[in-house]
């Protein structure tokens, strides 16, 4: 840019500065253009457009049909506390009740699944400039540790009532909580307190995140994910740390 340019822009800065109608973005990206270096406003925008990119890719893979019963990472199986029982019933040839359950344990994490979308929406609008700076400048999974932290207790709360309608359908908690009392009834057995509408909901969460750190990672270290010119911008910055 030549001298003259920089001089122009200066003085447009000074001058729009010194209008109380004109917001902090018009003077902030001036003042990018003056100097080619990113502004606070330009690195947030960029972030919270990757983020929103990324939770919507999660929450739309996750919730259709199959997202986590099809995938190995994220299949929810029967918990570790029913695996004698569930073995014993593949071994009397009743492996298609356990494949039933199991199926609607998936089906439940994929229906709340969806309640995901808007939360996550929600926490990216509440960033602060802080927390686009380390998240942006954080290890590969800083933005999914921020999710984490924020939404975990919100989304717990709508997807277990969710989960817990799923599993009442098939009858799930009344059988299982039935066979427990006689389990727990035997002397001088292990008790057990295990509850299945957390188990399949803290199963849910947990494929959940799992798959936004795997697209966050992909954002991250794949320039192909970055499809808009902010977000090259944006990245480049990161890709200098």
């Amino acid at each position: 840019m030549s001298i003259v340019k920089h001089f122009f822009l200066a003085l447009s800065i000074v001058f729009i500065s010194s209008c109380q109608s004109i917001n902090d973005n018009t003077i902030g990206a001036l003042k990018e253009l003056l100097t080619d270096e990113l502004t606070d406003t330009t690195i947030a925008n960029g972030l919270k457009e990757a983020l929103s990119k990324g939770t919507d890719k999660a929450v739309r893979y996750l919730s259709k049909n199959g997202g986590y019963s099809k995938n190995l990472l994220y299949k929810i199986t029967a918990p570790e506390e029913l695996k004698s029982f569930t073995k014993t019933l593949r071994n009397i040839g009743l492996g298609s009740k356990v494949d039933y359950f199991e199926g609607k344990m998936n089906e439940a994490a994929e229906q709340a699944c969806i309640k995901a979308g808007p939360i996550f929406l929600d926490a990216i609008s509440d960033m602060t400039l802080e927390d686009v700076r380390k998240i942006l400048m954080g290890s590969k999974t800083a933005a999914t540790d921020y999710f984490r932290e924020k939404t975990s207790n919100k989304l717990k709360a709508d997807y277990f009532p969710i989960v817990r309608a799923k599993m009442e359908e098939i009858g799930v908690i009344k059988d299982y909580n039935t066979l427990l009392a006689r389990y727990n009834g035997i002397p001088f057995t292990p008790k057990v307190n295990f509850q299945v509408e957390d188990y399949v909901t803290d199963k849910a969460l947990k494929g959940l995140f799992s798959m936004l750190a795997e697209t966050e990672k992909d954002i991250r270290e794949n320039p192909a994910e970055r499809t808009t010119a902010l977000l090259k911008r944006v990245f480049a910055e990161q890709d200098k740390k």
